[in-house]
């Protein structure tokens, strides 16, 4: 399956949660029905810590990040 077809996929479950009422009631039933396969599709690994780091807080203001990436840049 290529990366459209992913991201079709991903709409289309999104919009049979919005139709079956408020099942996205909590950040945590959003991160994983919605946000960790987003990432999955955009090539990282989620369960890769050297890769995704959620909760990550960075030295931009107080607030946490909900997820961080971790990109190497290759020369």
């Amino acid at each position: 399956m290529d990366f459209i077809d992913q991201l079709r996929n991903l709409g289309d479950k999104i919009k049979r949660l919005q139709s079956a009422g408020d099942p996205l009631s909590t950040e945590e039933a959003t991160k994983a029905a919605i946000i960790m396969p987003f990432i999955g599709i955009l090539g990282y690994d989620t369960s890769n810590p050297t890769e995704v780091v959620p909760e990550f807080t960075a030295n931009v203001g107080i607030k946490k990040q909900t997820h961080m990436f971790l990109v190497q840049l290759v020369r």
